[in-house]
C-alpha cells in the first residue's frame, strides 16, 4: 500500500511542478540537434557512467529478465520455463477479451488501469503508468535515438521491434509458472506500451520530460555469473528530479523501477549531482486472486552521484532481501589506459560477496561475475 501512495503523490508532484514552468522550460535551450536536424533528448551518446551501457542488448537484459530481482524467482537462466510462458502470454494476447471477461471488467479496469486504489493489492496500475507508459515510452525514444546515434537508417522499426523483443521477454519470463487467464500482459502491450509509445513520439512531452523532469536511465550494470548460471543486479531503472526554483541548487528527486526511492538532489555546480532518498522495493510476487499477483515489500535507501544526468556510482541498502548492500561504480568514473571499467560489489543477507566487472561497449549484453564466498 505504501508504495504507489508515496509513487503517487511524488509523481504527481513532479508533474505538476513540471507543468507549471512550462514557460520556464520553453525558454531553456533546446536539445542537442545532428546533423539533419533531429532532436537527442535520452541518449547523448557513449559518455562515461550509466550512460555508457545504454544499448538494444541491455535493455532488452535487463528489462526482459527484470522479474528475476524477486527473492520468489530464481535468478538461473536454466530455470526459465520459456516454452509454458510463451504458451501463456500468446493465448491472452490473441484473446484479450476472454482474459479481461474471466477477470471483470471493472475490476481490470480498477485494477490495472484507474488509479483509485492505493491498496498494493489492487494497484497493479503503478507498475504498468511508471514502468510501461512513461518508462517504456521513454526507452522506445531513447532506441531512436541511439540507432540513429550509430548510423541504422529507419530508426522507428529498429526501436519498435527492439521493444517488442523487450516486452515479450518480459512477459514470457514473468509467466513462466503461470497457467490460464492473465489480465497483466493485455493492460501492458494494447493499453500502456502503445500510450508509451504514442506519448513520446512527441517531441513536446520529450522535451518535458528530459528537460524539465531530467528523465533518464539508471539501469543496474548487470552481470552473469557462468558458475552459477545466473543474472546478477539485474534491472531497468529510471530516474526524474524537478528543480524547486530557478536558483536554487535542490531538486525533488525520485528514482525507480521494482520500487522506488524518494528524496532530494543537490547540484553541486559543474554539472556534478548527488541524490538521497528511501522508499521500497518489491521483494516477492504475491498470488491475488488466482488471477492477478502483488508483491510485498521491503526498505530501501540510496545514495547517487551523477554527471549531467549520467549515473556514476550508487550505494544502495534494502533491508530484508538477498541483497542487502550494492555498490555500482559505472564505466569511466576511473580509468585504466583505454579501458574504462565498472565494478560492482554487492554483500548478501548472508555476508556473501558477489562482484561484478563491467566494460563500456555497444555490443555487450552484460558484464562478468561471481560469488567469492562468506566474509568473516
Amino acid at each position: 500500500m505504501r508504495s504507489p501512495l508515496l509513487g503517487s503523490l511524488f509523481l504527481s508532484m513532479l508533474v505538476a511542478g513540471g507543468l507549471w514552468s512550462i514557460p520556464e522550460a520553453a525558454a531553456q535551450a533546446a536539445a542537442p540537434f545532428t546533423g539533419d536536424r533531429s532532436p537527442y533528448y535520452f541518449y547523448r551518446g557513449p559518455r562515461d557512467g550509466s550512460d555508457s551501457l545504454i544499448s538494444p542488448w541491455r535493455l532488452i537484459i535487463n528489462g526482459g529478465f527484470g522479474i528475476l530481482q524477486m527473492e520468489s524467482r530464481s535468478n538461473r537462466l536454466a530455470d526459465v520455463d520459456y516454452a509454458n510462458g510463451w504458451r501463456n502470454v500468446w493465448k491472452n494476447l490473441r484473446n484479450p477479451v476472454a482474459s479481461i471477461d474471466n477477470l471483470g471488467w471493472w475490476k481490470f479496469f480498477s485494477r490495472e488501469i484507474i488509479p483509485i486504489s492505493i491498496d498494493s493489492g489492487n494497484a497493479q496500475y503503478w507498475p504498468n503508468y511508471t514502468n510501461h507508459l512513461i518508462g517504456g515510452g521513454m526507452s522506445y525514444r531513447m532506441m531512436r535515438e541511439w540507432f540513429r546515434w550509430h548510423g541504422f537508417a529507419h530508426e522507428v522499426p529498429w526501436a519498435l521491434a527492439t521493444l517488442t523483443v523487450y516486452h515479450l521477454l518480459n512477459e514470457t519470463v514473468e509467466m513462466d509458472d503461470k497457467v490460464g487467464w492473465r489480465v497483466d500482459p493485455v493492460a501492458d502491450f494494447y493499453i500502456f506500451n502503445v500510450a508509451g509509445v504514442l506519448l513520446f513520439n512527441s517531441d513536446w512531452a520529450c522535451q518535458f520530460f528530459s528537460q524539465r523532469l531530467h528523465l533518464t536511465d539508471w539501469s543496474f550494470p548487470s552481470f552473469y555469473d557462468p558458475r552459477r548460471g545466473a543474472l546478477e543486479n539485474i534491472g531497468q531503472n529510471y530516474m526524474m528530479r524537478l528543480r524547486l526554483g530557478r536558483q536554487t541548487p535542490w531538486y525533488l528527486f525520485y528514482h525507480w523501477g521494482n520500487g522506488g526511492e524518494l528524496g532530494a538532489t543537490r547540484h553541486l555546480g559543474s554539472g556534478h549531482y548527488v541524490s538521497a532518498g528511501g522508499g521500497f522495493v518489491a521483494k516477492d510476487l504475491l498470488n491475488v486472486d488466482g488471477i492477478s499477483e502483488t508483491v510485498n515489500l521491503a526498505t530501501t535507501f540510496g545514495l547517487f552521484y551523477d554527471r549531467h544526468g549520467s549515473l556514476l556510482t550508487s550505494l544502495l541498502y534494502t533491508q530484508d532481501k538477498q541483497y542487502r548492500w550494492r555498490l555500482n561504480v559505472y564505466p569511466g568514473l576511473a580509468r585504466l589506459g583505454p579501458l574504462r571499467p565498472g565494478v560492482t560489489f554487492i554483500v548478501t543477507r548472508n555476508k556473501e560477496l558477489m562482484v561484478g566487472l563491467t566494460v563500456a561497449s555497444k555490443w555487450l549484453p552484460t558484464g562478468l561475475g561471481a560469488r567469492i564466498g562468506h566474509q568473516r
